[in-house]
């Protein structure tokens, strides 16, 4: 139990529960935005709206992303808010789902309702968003490469996302959905350490076992 865990590695649990938490709720609001959007044939459409709505909206305007999430705010003033700030460029089907989004306090969502819904389209259209993390950017024709094997090992469609991070000393790091090949040199050294030192222990356990109970005796 979290209780149970030092202070560091309890909270590491809470955040990693609340971000299920998170995951789940989003899923529920993406199928069911998902199903309006199929009804009415306006999937990539919408799509595309509630792409630019994250990138144009609410990244370049941090300040309205915290208004519409504050617990300060009502939930029927968030609704005027979407109604004055979207209105005029917002289809109706995706305002009203943002007003019933707001109108169940869940605003805090819908980053995660949008990162849900693009998953289950890709699923759909056959296929899957992999993320590629690399030392350094990786040019395109060994993108290219790896996209043709992972194409293979998986058997459907990648659409892969590169990220650089300095801290992966080395290979590659590649997520595909939630399961995490990890096929950098930090790892490879992290595991070649512990391997040594699982195996030092165990020879010095023998050792021990060998002191204590000599043959013959």
């Amino acid at each position: 139990m979290a209780q149970d865990l030092p202070p560091k590695d309890a909270q590491l649990a809470a955040d990693y529960q609340a971000d299920v938490a998170v995951e789940h709720i989003a899923g529920v609001y993406a199928e069911a935005l998902l199903g309006a959007a199929g009804k009415a044939d306006q999937v990539k459409d919408l799509l595309d709206e509630f792409d630019s709505l994250i990138a144009d909206v609410l990244t370049p305007f941090p300040d309205l992303e915290r208004l519409l999430i504050s617990g300060l705010v009502s939930d029927d003033e968030k609704q005027r808010i979407l109604d004055r700030v979207l209105a005029a460029q917002a289809s109706p089907l995706l305002l009203n789902f943002l007003k019933v989004v707001a109108r169940h306090g869940r605003l805090d969502c819908l980053r995660a309702i949008h990162r849900q819904f693009h998953q289950l389209y890709d699923r759909a259209q056959g296929r899957i968003r992999v993320r590629l993390t690399t030392p350094v950017p990786v040019n395109d024709a060994l993108a290219a490469q790896i996209t043709a094997d992972l194409r293979e090992f998986l058997g459907t469609e990648p659409v892969v996302q590169r990220v650089v991070d300095p801290n992966v000393i080395g290979g590659a790091v590649i997520q595909v959905g939630d399961t995490v090949y990890d096929g950098s040199i930090a790892t490879q050294l992290h595991r070649v350490r512990q391997q040594i030192i699982d195996r030092s222990a165990h020879e010095i356990q023998s050792r021990r076992d060998s002191f204590r109970n000599p043959a013959g005796s």
